[in-house]
């Protein structure tokens, strides 16, 4: 099968789409289907066409203000690029909402070649993160988004959570709809959690606004554990300003580490936490339930684990901490791309 993804960006970003668009290709690669990702790229001037663990990815110019919009370059030529992928494509999947690149691209493919299968997954929050990107929404986004859920073939969700707001918006997306959770890197399976006693909760992610990092700090205050938070993002230096004022020396900040150290980190902190109220699904929270640490979370991202989690109780300003996910190993992302195949790829 040949399979064309598209997204905002590609490895070497980080960012949850970033890692889901990754890990699905390279799974799929490794099945022995023909994978190519179109992704944007902000930082150069000229598409570039690499391969990586046998995946063809081609780096698209974009225009991407504070990370944000992802606005292909040189539009015309973007359409023919669009117009030669999809001559012998078998899907193509569209990620990500929220950005331009990847909803124009879906959405010039199929209407060149009306047979072919699209597939979108909106990673949907509902809303754009600062005030001017929330009134372009609300004036010209989701018409652009609706129109692209009209056009695909199957509307794929990472969770029931995220499926009812797509529909709550966007109720013609109903009959489309198939709820796949993201998967977690394998090697997660090999680390227990040991953090009983530990001194400290952990954060590891983009530093936004929406994700709720102030409120992340006011509970670790409350519950006398230090704060460790991996990452980097928009909003770091003024969460690194509030963390210095109400919580001073008990949060520790760290740029993305390499991975057996995050997961090592993960495996020793007494929770995770993700109190966003935006996110339909956090990969990180995922990894902790895999290793059997207990996570703190929103009560909107608890929707999202509610059915793969042992144990739940709310804790303090009613956040919900969740233990034990159930039979973790599916969740696996050799066995989600097997998921992909039969249920949003073959007819």
């Amino acid at each position: 099968m040949k399979i064309l993804l598209i997204s905002p960006r590609y490895h070497p970003h980080i960012g949850g789409v970033e890692y889901v668009v990754k890990s699905i290709a390279e799974r799929l690669a490794k099945m022995g289907h023909e994978v190519t990702v179109l992704a944007g790229e902000p930082r150069v001037e000229k598409p570039i066409e690499e391969e990586l663990n046998r995946v063809h990815i081609i780096k698209w110019p974009t225009w991407a203000p504070a990370n944000a919009y992802h606005i292909p370059k040189s539009k015309a030529s973007f359409g023919k690029l669009l117009q030669e992928l999809g001559k012998d494509c078998d899907v193509v999947h569209v990620h990500n909402a929220h950005a331009i690149l990847p909803v124009y691209g879906g959405t010039k493919l199929k209407r060149c070649y009306p047979n072919l299968r699209l597939v979108f997954t909106l990673h949907y929050h509902g809303t754009g993160h600062a005030p001017t990107r929330e009134l372009l929404w609300k004036l010209y986004w989701r018409r652009n988004i609706a129109k692209l859920i009209e056009l695909a073939n199957v509307i794929h969700s990472v969770s029931g959570h995220e499926a009812e707001k797509i529909v709550s918006h966007y109720p013609h997306a109903k009959y489309k709809l198939v709820i796949i959770p993201n998967g977690v890197d394998e090697d997660v399976f090999q680390y227990r959690w040991r953090g009983q006693n530990s001194n400290y909760m952990m954060y590891a992610g983009r530093i936004e606004r929406y994700k709720n990092l102030e409120k992340t700090i006011d509970l670790a205050k409350k519950l006398k554990l230090e704060v460790l938070i991996i990452g980097l993002g928009p909003h770091l230096k003024k969460l690194m300003n509030y963390a210095d004022k109400t919580y001073k020396n008990k949060v520790k900040f760290l740029s993305p580490q390499p991975r057996n150290k995050y997961l090592e980190l993960l495996s020793r902190a007494r929770y995770a936490v993700n109190l966003s109220e935006k996110e339909a699904y956090s990969i990180f929270i995922a990894e902790a339930l895999a290793m059997s640490a207990p996570a703190i979370v929103s009560k909107t991202l608890f929707k999202a684990w509610a059915s793969y989690c042992s144990n739940a109780f709310e804790n303090l300003d009613s956040y919900v901490t969740i233990m034990g996910c159930i039979d973790a190993k599916n969740l696996g992302w050799e066995s989600i791309a097997k998921n992909y195949i039969n249920k949003l790829y073959v007819v």
